[in-house]
């Protein structure tokens, strides 16, 4: 089925069937197909959202081949790795990234001051600490740049939260493409050989999903891949709105 502008318009108005059909269509393009489709045919400014995890170089290599000007946005907690920190200037360097960096309104000391550790207050301080620090960067970072198509690298097979997101989704009010959404673990480990590109560092210390060093467990010490993040309480950081 071809993708006509009366489809693309249809979708983002909230047609299911619309988005379907579009899906339908998405999932025979590889990944740089579907980034060449949205930056051609999606409406208004295209971002790159990225959390410099570790296989993070796929998409943004893939991405900035096709477009060196896709600004790439980072949501900066205040509470990241300083190895992230280092793999982000690595990288941003290496690839010449637009990059822009978005933070919360409050800092890490005023955060704790304010509400305490809220990672540290079971599932509803998770949920809480995920909207101040990560959900409203993001919106804020997407308004700033009038963005209405948003790209990130999200793929089934991270975790089981993931297993059913599409390559296509409404979010917001604005369109939501997962380019790599089909590729699987080895696809990543043998692009990025390809490619000569750097898992982040601590993926060789066991460290398989890396965000904030306070709720990021390597695998060894979790005991499974679903806890290796907030204490298995929860797997999406409240960015990606996947969990209900």
């Amino acid at each position: 089925m071809a993708i006509t502008n009366s489809l693309i318009s249809s979708a983002l108005a909230g047609d299911t069937d619309a988005l379907s059909s579009m899906n339908a269509a998405l999932a025979a393009f590889d990944a740089p197909r579907r980034i060449e489709f949205a930056l051609q045919h999606l409406p208004g400014q295209t971002v790159l959202s990225s959390s410099f995890g570790a296989p993070a170089a796929v998409s943004l290599h893939l991405v900035t081949s096709v477009s060196s000007e896709i600004p790439i946005v980072l949501i900066d907690t205040g509470y990241l790795f300083p190895e992230t920190y280092r793999f982000v200037d690595d990288l941003a360097q290496r690839l010449n990234l637009r990059l822009h960096i978005s933070r919360p309104e409050l800092s890490a000391a005023w955060l704790e001051a304010r509400h305490g550790r809220l990672w540290e207050q079971d599932r509803e301080g998770l949920e809480q600490y995920g909207e101040i620090t990560k959900a409203e960067p993001m919106r804020r970072a997407l308004q700033a740049f009038s963005a209405q198509t948003w790209l990130s690298g999200l793929r089934r097979s991270q975790s089981r939260s993931r297993a059913k997101v599409r390559a296509l989704e409404v979010h917001e009010g604005r369109f939501k493409m997962h380019p790599i959404v089909d590729r699987t673990d080895r696809d990543v480990g043998r692009y990025l050989r390809e490619q000569e590109l750097p898992y982040h560092p601590l993926w060789e210390q066991g460290f398989i999903s890396i965000g904030d060093w306070h709720t990021t467990h390597p695998l060894d010490e979790a005991g499974d891949a679903e806890a290796a993040r907030f204490f298995g309480l929860k797997r999406e950081c409240g960015l990606h709105g996947l969990e209900g």
